[in-house]
C-alpha cells in the first residue's frame, strides 16, 4: 500500500470514528469508507488517491464560477485583513453587507428591494418563515398562519424548512411537519404525473389542487404559497408551461404571499439572474443562497418585495430576528466578487450564456435515445435523465433494483458526478462549463447509462 492509499486509509478510519455526515447511513458509510475530496479547480475535483473527476452538480447546486479561482480567495483574504468579522446588530454595518443588499436589489425582479442575511439556505428558508408572520401581524391579521407548499419539494433540513419540503422520508424521524404547513399534489411535472392529461389540463389540475387547498383552508387563514421555480433536489422537474403565471395569479386573487425559493435557481442557473424572471413572475419573497458565493463561504438572504417589504422596513418597532454571522463581511466581500466575475464574463442573461445552455441541453439530448432514458428534462444549466423500464409506457424500474444508484456509482467510478433522485439523474454543472467539457460529461454519462444497462441485463 503506498503513501497515497495509507493517507486515505487514516483518513477514512478518522471520519467514520467521529464524524456524522448529513443524509447518510452510517453503518453503509463506515463499511465502504468515504471519499476524501483533497483539491478542485474549475469544474474537477481530485480525490486523496489522485483520481480527477467531473463534477456535474456544482457541488451542491452551487459552484457557478467554477473551483479554485484567484481573484475569489485574494478578495476573500483582503476582506478577512481589513475586517474579519463585526456583526449587523446595534445599529451597526459594514460595506460589504451594504453594497451586497444594494446589488441583490439590482439583479432581483421588480421591487424585491429590501434584503436580510444569513448563512444557508435552510436559515433563509426559516427567516422568511418568520418575516411572513410577523408581516401579517402588522398588518392586523394574525389568523394568516397557514403555509402552502408541494409534495416532493425541497427546501432545507432546519425544523421550518424540513417541514415545508414535501419529500416525506424527511419527516418522520424528527415529528415532523409542524403544525400549519401543508402540501399540495399533484407534483407540477407532466412527465411523471401528467398521466393521460395534455399539458394544459395538467397544469390546470396543478393550479386548482392549489386553489383548492386555499378553499379548504380559507383564504383569510393562509399566509403565503411557497415554491421552487423548477424544483430542485425532488428531482429536477420543471413545471408545465403556463404553471408560474397561473399560480402568481391566484396568490393575487386571495391575497397570498408568493415566496420562490430560488437557493437553486438564483443567480443564473435557468440563464436568468432569478428563476422567477425566466418565468416572468414578481414574487414578494425570494429566499436564495448556494449560487450567491458559488460556494466559496456560507452565505444566504432573504429578499423582499412589494407591501410586505414596505410593512418591516416601516415598522418602529425592533424586528427581533438575526443571526451572529449574518452579513459576515467576509463572506459578503466573496459574494459581491462572485456577482462580478459572473457579471464581467458574461455567463448570465448574455448571448454567450445563451448559447452556452443551447450547447449544453443539445448535447443532453443525443442521451434521448438510450435504452434507460425515458426524458431527457432541462432548463438552463440544469438537466435531467429520467431512467424508465419501458420507453413506450413511462413504466418505472423496479425500486428495489436501485437503478439510478447503479448509474450513480458507475458515474463515481468513471470520474463523474451525477445525482440520483430514485430513478433520475440530474445535472447542474458549473456556469463556466465550456463546449469541450460538456462533451466529456456527456460521454461519461453514456458510458454509465451503458455499464448500467448491461448490470440490469438490458444491454
Amino acid at each position: 500500500m503506498n503513501e497515497q492509499s495509507n493517507r486515505t486509509k487514516y483518513w477514512q478510519s478518522q471520519d467514520a470514528d467521529h464524524h456524522l455526515h448529513p443524509f447518510t447511513s452510517h453503518p453503509a458509510l463506515r463499511e465502504r469508507g468515504v471519499r476524501m475530496i483533497t483539491g478542485a479547480k474549475g469544474i474537477y475535483l481530485e480525490d486523496s488517491e489522485g483520481e480527477k473527476i467531473l463534477d456535474a452538480m456544482a457541488g451542491l447546486w452551487c459552484t457557478q464560477i467554477g473551483y479554485g479561482n484567484e481573484e475569489m480567495v485574494e478578495t476573500a483574504a483582503d476582506a478577512m485583513r481589513n475586517l474579519s468579522y463585526y456583526n449587523l446588530f446595534f445599529m451597526t454595518s459594514n460595506p460589504y453587507a451594504t453594497e451586497l443588499a444594494a446589488k441583490i436589489a439590482e439583479k432581483t425582479p421588480g421591487d424585491v428591494n429590501q434584503v436580510l442575511f444569513a448563512c444557508s439556505g435552510s436559515e433563509a428558508v426559516d427567516s422568511a418563515y418568520k418575516l411572513v408572520k410577523y408581516y401579517w401581524n402588522l398588518k392586523g391579521q394574525p389568523n394568516r398562519k397557514q403555509f402552502i407548499a408541494r409534495e416532493r419539494a425541497y427546501h432545507g433540513s432546519t425544523t421550518v424548512a424540513a417541514s415545508l419540503s414535501g419529500l416525506t422520508g424527511m419527516h418522520p424521524q424528527f415529528d415532523l411537519p409542524l403544525e400549519g404547513i401543508h402540501h399540495v399534489g399533484p407534483t407540477p411535472h407532466h412527465y411523471k404525473f401528467g398521466g393521460d392529461l395534455s399539458e394544459e389540463d395538467f397544469c390546470d389540475q396543478c393550479v386548482q389542487a392549489i386553489e383548492d387547498k386555499i378553499l379548504e383552508l380559507g383564504p383569510e387563514n393562509v399566509a403565503a404559497f411557497v415554491g421552487e421555480p423548477v424544483m430542485g433536489a425532488g428531482g429536477m422537474m420543471p413545471p408545465p408551461e403556463g404553471y408560474w403565471p397561473k399560480v402568481e395569479a391566484l396568490c393575487r386573487k386571495y391575497g397570498i404571499l408568493l415566496w420562490c425559493d430560488e437557493v437553486i435557481t438564483g443567480w443564473g442557473r435557468t440563464g436568468e439572474w432569478f428563476g422567477s424572471t425566466y418565468y416572468g413572475i414578481q414574487p414578494d419573497i425570494i429566499t436564495m443562497a448556494k449560487g450567491l458565493s458559488s460556494g466559496y463561504q456560507p452565505i444566504s438572504a432573504v429578499a423582499l418585495g412589494g407591501d410586505i417589504a414596505t410593512q418591516i422596513a416601516k415598522s418602529d418597532e425592533e424586528m427581533v430576528h438575526g443571526f451572529t454571522y449574518s452579513g459576515h463581511p467576509v463572506a459578503c466581500a466573496v459574494a459581491l466578487k462572485n456577482i462580478e466575475i459572473m457579471e464581467r464574463d458574461g455567463l448570465v442573461a448574455t448571448d454567450a450564456a445563451k448559447a452556452r445552455i443551447a450547447y449544453f441541453q443539445e448535447k443532453l439530448q443525443t442521451l434521448a435515445d438510450h435504452p434507460l432514458v425515458g426524458q431527457v428534462r432541462g432548463v438552463g444549466m440544469l438537466g435531467g435523465l429520467e431512467l424508465v423500464k419501458d420507453k413506450a409506457t413511462k413504466e418505472p424500474f423496479d425500486p428495489a433494483l436501485d437503478v439510478g444508484f447503479k448509474c450513480r456509482e458507475h458515474c463515481f467510478g468513471n470520474g463523474l458526478i451525477m445525482r440520483a433522485v430514485g430513478d433520475s439523474m440530474i445535472l447542474c454543472p458549473p456556469l463556466v462549463i465550456t463546449d469541450d467539457e460538456i462533451d466529456e460529461l456527456v460521454t461519461k454519462a453514456r458510458l454509465a447509462l451503458d455499464l448500467t444497462a448491461k448490470q440490469i441485463g438490458v444491454m
